[in-house]
């Protein structure tokens, strides 16, 4: 095992760990003879992380206002339910003679007009559920009819197009990793922010040595067959000093993972000025790694406090100022590196809100909502149809669009991986992204 240099070089090495000797662990045993042809047949980022395409998820957490965000204000009934947060069509950046983006959004209409942005109207799932918690593991997981979820599609997708893939294959912005992201078999890396991912523990000389290559003795021999190899794993004797060993090797491997983060995140110049808000900081470290070639296949970054059921005005203003600004920002600088044919921005929120103003000047917990599609390869443009805002489900939007179906078209034609095995069911793709 001394010969191994770095987990990231055991993923990628799957048949070289059986000459290791004792120090491999019984439950890395079992998988180790399929790693190697995983990792040659994966369909994620290629080696060098500077020609494969990537998927950036960007939550609005807290269930984001469509209405607010893409406006009806050609609808009669919006100024009727929406009264004093009503937008007039001279307020608004109209997209059509029916709809405009709200005003803070200035950096997607600049897309919108370019065709880089396409917005998928009306967008929601059956018997939609109003609980925070519930619906943001629904759009996590893609899951509606489970209770009790254990991963997210996006997760799953690791799992079934690179088992045992290198854990930069996925990346999230922030404290904990979101179920989005969480594999049943693969596990990605989650960072607040690079400074912080570093390894702290104790004598880090004798981490960085374990890190160290050394010539592998000539009388290790590779098995060559699966008889040589079951024989040689008779032979293995593990032990709790081998499994510490393996784990320390592991530590050193986040250590020189959180070294490169730290320094294409340092080293980067960023092409225009981000904001300093977190959302803005989460997007520069994001582009930071694209440009520096970290081989990510999708990040995932999260801005909160969308949750507008009193003062909505003033405070939805704001979250869309942060919201244009931040992405706005992100894709000019993806076009100075060059990088932004090979990425496409999907953005969420666990659901919409009611389309009645409530008494606290605000809204409540709704149904169907947009998602905005960044990207030179998407379909740009309204796509789908606005929901009514007379023929209502209980005072919430009707659906048009299944989200599950914007899912399967970006795993199937963007991520070019089959659907069925990661969302359980073939849903209908939709004309959303070009060849």
């Amino acid at each position: 095992m001394k010969n191994m240099t770095t987990r990231r070089q055991f993923m990628q090495n799957g048949m070289a760990i059986l000459a290791a000797g004792a120090t491999v662990p019984a439950f890395l045993d079992q998988t180790v003879l399929a790693l190697d042809a995983a990792h040659d047949g994966s369909r994620v980022q290629k080696p060098t992380g500077k020609d494969g395409k990537i998927l950036v998820v960007v939550q609005l957490a807290g269930g984001n206002d469509g209405l607010s965000t893409v406006v009806p204000f050609a609808d009669d009934a919006y100024h009727r339910a929406r009264g004093a947060i009503a937008q007039a069509g001279k307020d608004v950046l109209k997209l059509n003679d029916h709809l405009g983006l709200h005003s803070a959004l200035a950096p997607l209409k600049g897309m919108f007009d370019d065709g880089h942005l396409g917005i998928v109207q009306g967008v929601g799932y059956p018997n939609p559920n109003r609980s925070h918690f519930r619906a943001t593991d629904i759009w996590a997981s893609a899951q509606p009819d489970r209770e009790a979820v254990t991963s997210g599609w996006v997760g799953r997708y690791f799992d079934n197009a690179c088992p045992g893939c290198d854990p930069h294959t996925g990346l999230a912005i922030g404290s904990s990793l979101p179920l989005t992201m969480q594999g049943e078999r693969t596990n990605v890396l989650a960072i607040e922010r690079p400074e912080a991912y570093r390894y702290l523990g104790r004598d880090r000389r004798a981490f960085e040595a374990l890190n160290h290559a050394t010539t592998r003795p000539s009388s290790l021999v590779i098995p060559n067959t699966m008889a040589e190899t079951t024989r040689y794993r008779q032979k293995v004797e593990v032990t709790p000093a081998a499994q510490l060993d393996f784990l320390e090797r592991t530590a050193m491997d986040a250590q020189v993972s959180s070294d490169e983060i730290l320094r294409l995140a340092s080293t980067h110049r960023p092409a225009v000025t981000y904001p300093g808000n977190e959302f803005g900081q989460g997007l520069q470290t994001i582009a930071a790694m694209i440009a520096g070639a970290l081989p990510t296949r999708v990040y995932y970054v999260s801005m909160g406090g969308f949750d507008t059921h009193a003062q909505q005005q003033q405070r939805h203003d704001r979250l869309m100022a942060t919201l244009g600004q931040g992405l706005g920002a992100f894709w000019s600088d993806l076009k100075a590196s060059g990088n932004q044919d090979r990425v496409l921005v999907m953005t969420f929120s666990e659901f919409g809100r009611r389309v009645q103003l409530n008494a606290s000047g605000g809204t409540d917990h709704g149904a169907a909502a947009p998602m905005f599609l960044m990207g030179p390869k998407i379909t740009p443009g309204l796509l789908g149809k606005h929901p009514s805002l007379t023929d209502l489900d209980s005072g919430d939007l009707k659906y048009n669009t299944d989200f599950r179906s914007v899912y399967a078209t970006i795993l199937q034609n963007w991520l070019e991986t089959p659907s069925k095995p990661i969302l359980g069911s073939q849903f209908p793709t939709l004309p959303i992204l070009r060849a």
